[in-house]
């Protein structure tokens, strides 16, 4: 098996400590790579400068990636699951949100020109005109977890290219082959040198990188714990954090005849464990209107069993492992300590190796860690609630506030749910897991600071630089 490069300057080249990348599920060998040297990190650092590169090249680059992700969608989908372990359905599915981030991307680069503003609306500002464009605050430091090892790097790497960014990419040392294949395909582009590195490090050197004046920008993606040091430690610096959550998912009460629910439960055993609940947004928590808790709840713990849980290469895999055996156990921990407590379990089983199996809880106390945290891992914890507003007010009983799932018809509630729920994002008629690639994405209290999505990247990128024409007759 090859020795897989990484990308410093755009330029592939090795380090000196061998990683070995392994399969989740059966801890098979996947891949080869190295970790960077410091002067190679250093080298990468002294070259992400920002140099003005005309818009149609960074387009280029981008709609490239686009199409050869596209291409390679089978090879990169089969790479996906053997480094991160998800069921081949969802792998697919991510190759297919990457296509479509760098042609987001593709087109941001070609419309992001800044706004035109007469200023003669008042007599003072008569003859002058104010061209307002968004600049580089600097070279960005992406560092991305291993849930979704090649979208929710395109989801940093993309935006920077569009908006003339240099970056420097630190993937998940669990997870470094997708990156490391997106690296791959950016070489192959006129993007200037010093536009992108993908360096893979091992976490314990991530602080050095973190405290570099050389990358003014770091957009993290990851756990509070470590995303709160980041910010403390460079109070500074412009930091945007992607943090999690436990997600919240409203079964209101006129959402009550059977069709309702049967889709209800669908979406929500789905979507409870389709990355293995390794998703920061995959439904934890679920609040049912007592008038349609009972009917709703057999519908759940039946499409919950369906689902398949196994050997993530099979194409009839539904659920696979978790990252590792390790992540397992902790799930397991959680659970156990939530049944000692007086939970319920509805479904659920013993864990095997990596894998732990689809878990409903019901009658979970308050203050459990499945609860009050964030799972990563397939359990769902289902109560019962007397009313709407009862459901929203424990939606908002959390440390959290990514997205929030609510099912109703009803447009006033609709409305009372967006005006009152804290999350970053409500979903009416389906689960929190629904995102648009496209549009902001980010959250509240422990879930962070700033917005995902192409465009909000890249104004999170960038700063608004105003330039004031005088002697303008307009």
């Amino acid at each position: 098996m090859d020795m897989i490069p990484f990308y410093v300057a755009g330029r592939p080249v090795h380090g000196d400590d061998e990683v070995i990348v392994r399969h989740p599920y059966d801890g098979a060998v996947v891949g080869r790579t190295s970790f960077a040297t410091p002067a190679q990190v250093d080298e990468a650092l002294a070259k992400a400068t920002v140099t003005p590169t005309p818009a149609h090249v960074r387009a280029a680059a981008l709609d490239h990636v686009s199409r050869r992700l596209a291409e390679r969608a089978d090879e990169v989908a089969r790479l996906i699951t053997a480094e991160n372990g998800k069921p081949l359905k969802w792998a697919r599915a991510e190759a297919g949100r990457a296509v479509s981030v760098f042609r987001w991307a593709a087109e941001e680069a070609r419309r992001f020109a800044g706004e035109m503003q007469r200023l003669d609306t008042d007599p003072a500002g008569e003859g002058r005109l104010a061209l307002v464009r968004r600049v580089p605050r600097g070279a960005v430091l992406g560092i991305s977890p291993f849930n979704f090892p090649l979208n929710l790097v395109a989801h940093k790497v993309a935006p920077a290219i569009a908006a003339g960014v240099p970056i420097v990419l630190k993937p998940a040392p669990a997870t470094p082959l997708s990156a490391l294949l997106l690296g791959e395909l950016l070489a192959e582009t006129e993007l200037p040198e010093g536009a992108f590195s993908v360096l893979p490090l091992p976490n314990d050197r991530t602080a050095e990188l973190v405290e570099d004046p050389r990358l003014p920008v770091i957009s993290f993606t990851g756990s509070g714990p470590v995303g709160g040091l980041i910010q403390e430690s460079v109070p500074r610096k412009h930091v945007t954090l992607e943090l999690g959550g436990n997600a919240a998912a409203v079964i209101c009460a006129d959402w009550s005849s059977d069709a309702d629910l049967e889709h209800a439960a669908q979406r929500i055993a789905t979507f409870s464990n389709y990355q293995a609940g390794q998703s920061c947004i995959a439904v934890q928590r679920v609040f049912a209107h007592a008038d349609v808790y009972d009917r709703f709840v057999a519908k759940l713990k039946d499409r919950t069993e369906a689902l398949t849980t196994g050997d993530p290469n099979d194409e009839a895999t539904d659920v696979g492992p978790l990252i590792s055996e390790d992540a397992a156990k902790r799930v397991e921990a959680w659970v156990d300590e939530a049944l000692r407590a007086g939970a319920e379990a509805l479904t659920g089983g013993e864990r095997e190796g990596s894998t732990y199996p689809p878990t409903i809880l019901v009658n979970v106390p308050a203050g459990a860690k499945v609860l009050a945290e964030e799972v990563f891992g397939p359990v769902l914890a289902v109560q019962r609630v007397v009313s709407d507003e009862a459901a929203f007010t424990a939606v908002n009983d959390s440390a959290y506030g990514l997205q929030a799932g609510v099912f109703t018809h009803d447009l006033q509630t609709a409305f009372a749910a967006h005006q009152s729920l804290q999350v970053g994002g409500v979903i009416i008629g389906d689960v929190p897991s629904y995102r648009a690639d496209q549009m902001p994405y980010g959250g509240v209290k422990g879930s962070g600071v700033g917005r995902e999505g192409v465009r909000s990247a890249m104004e999170d990128y960038t700063e608004p630089r105003v330039l004031v024409l005088t002697g303008i007759t307009l």
